[in-house]
């Protein structure tokens, strides 16, 4: 392959292919032209040989007697189309009487046309002088007079000229294909230069686009009808790009935040703590709050653990058939005392097998209900309900719904954003880091499901979380 080819210039390539599709069609084209006057000028040097032949047979039968052909011979070699053709006039058996054949050819072996038939293309013979150029011989019998004797024509036509004539077609031949190849590639250079300027310009625009420029946005208006879907899929890519970033400074923002106010106590009670001598049970006091600072540390940092391995691994879970039932009774048993403190209470309808991992399912369920029971208006219910979805094989849906403020649209859209709160207001015995509805969402995707949330305008909230169906396994020979 080329190295003109391999180029990853689309302007040489399209120049390229033009010229090739040029080259080729002008050399068919030049080919097939070639062929037809090569054809054409063969047919009509064989019937000027042929005319010849007849001319020749009728003048011996009207005009000449054998005599005064041998008396004239010079008058037959001037009616000869070229001076290198061939003409002999035989009595049948015998040498010739009249004998035209300047390079001394030797004559094929031919079958001479009999008086009563005419001359005709089938009864020319194919030949080659030594040099290679094509030549055509014909035979025939003549009536010489009324005398009744017959005497053999033969005459051959040397192609010289005609090969002359091919010769320098196929020169203009070649230099029509070259001059368009040529003209082709410097029209297609240009075409294509022009033709590509919109695109120069995206990747111009496209290279000035930096973290601080991300609203720069290519102008769908003006591309050429060709590219505005490669600009619409680029500016949506930006969009992504651009709520990515936002969201990673975001999240960076209240990642520092979180682990701010822990390592800020930490050392302000370590440094209150050496600024004098304490007791032993002080400084047993200050090492409890920090191993409670340090935990809460250790528990954001494996929250963020779990949750960057959830999106770049692909991790094979390995699922269980469990009884949904007895999946929300447990839960609801085990947040029991925290939701009496605040006079909530738990009503679980469920029935069916759900197919996934035990413990990230109960996790997810968990963080859920932790929600519910930080947000719920006191003295109501929190609803926890779960079926077996109609796809069969253990897939499942859990509902998870509490009574709480409305939530608005905006809000609503972001709660499983991490380190994102709803509201600002704490709990004293649930964790609020603002990751737990992100390891939901993260979780769920692991089990080839989804979490999704509503809201209702009296306040009625509901996180939905759907289980995708247990495979199915391949079927035994």
């Amino acid at each position: 392959m080329s190295p003109l080819w391999r180029s990853r210039s689309l302007v040489v390539r399209i120049t390229c292919l033009f010229a090739l599709i040029v080259c080729v069609v002008v050399s068919m084209v030049g080919a097939s032209l070639y062929h037809a006057t090569s054809a054409t000028l063969s047919t009509r040097a064989d019937y000027q040989l042929i005319g010849r032949v007849e001319h020749f047979r009728s003048l011996l039968h009207d005009l000449y007697t054998i005599k005064e052909i041998e008396a004239r011979p010079k008058l037959f070699e001037t009616m000869l189309g070229d001076s290198q053709d061939v003409i002999i006039f035989r009595r049948p058996g015998l040498p010739p009487f009249i004998s035209v054949n300047p390079e001394n050819m030797p004559l094929p072996p031919l079958v001479p046309v009999p008086v009563q038939r005419a001359v005709n293309l089938d009864a020319l013979y194919e030949g080659s002088r030594r040099d290679g150029v094509r030549m055509r011989w014909v035979a025939a019998q003549a009536q010489v007079g009324d005398s009744g004797q017959v005497i053999e024509i033969i005459a051959a036509h040397v192609m010289t000229q005609e090969a002359r004539v091919l010769s320098t077609y196929l020169v203009r031949v070649w230099i029509n294909v070259v001059c368009a190849v040529l003209i082709t590639a410097l029209l297609a250079w240009w075409v294509s230069s022009r033709g590509l300027a919109p695109l120069r310009k995206m990747a111009d625009r496209v290279a000035g686009i930096t973290p601080d420029t991300l609203s720069a946005r290519l102008d769908i208006k003006n591309t050429p009808t060709e590219l505005q879907s490669l600009a619409m899929s680029f500016n949506a890519m930006l969009d992504r790009l651009a709520t990515g970033y936002e969201r990673l400074l975001q999240f960076s923002a209240d990642l520092a935040h979180e682990v701010r106010t822990p390592i800020g106590v930490l050392i302000g009670q370590t440094q209150v703590t050496l600024a004098h001598t304490r007791s032993e049970s002080e400084y047993k006091s200050v090492l409890e709050s920090n191993l409670e600072e340090l935990e809460r540390l250790g528990r954001i940092a494996q929250n963020i653990l779990f949750l960057a391995q959830a999106d770049h691994e692909q991790q094979d879970i390995e699922r269980t058939p469990l009884n949904i039932r007895e999946q929300l009774e447990t839960i609801a048993t085990y947040f029991e005392g925290l939701a009496d403190e605040r006079n909530l209470g738990f009503q679980v309808q469920a029935e069916g097998e759900m197919f996934a991992n035990a413990i990230m399912s109960q996790r997810a369920i968990s963080n859920v209900v932790v929600n519910a029971v930080r947000y719920a208006e006191a003295g109501t219910t929190i609803r926890l309900t779960g079926s077996q979805n109609a796809q069969g094989a253990r897939g499942a849906v859990i509902v998870i719904g509490n009574q709480g403020r409305p939530v608005a649209p905006d809000n609503l859209a972001r709660l499983f954003d991490r380190f994102y709160r709803g509201d600002a207001a704490r709990s004293e015995f649930t964790e609020s880091s603002g990751l737990g509805l992100s390891i939901v969402q993260a979780i769920m995707r692991l089990h080839g499901g989804s979490a999704s949330v509503s809201c209702s305008a009296d306040g009625w909230i509901e996180f939905t979380l759907r289980f995708a169906a247990a495979p199915t396994p391949p079927r035994q020979p």
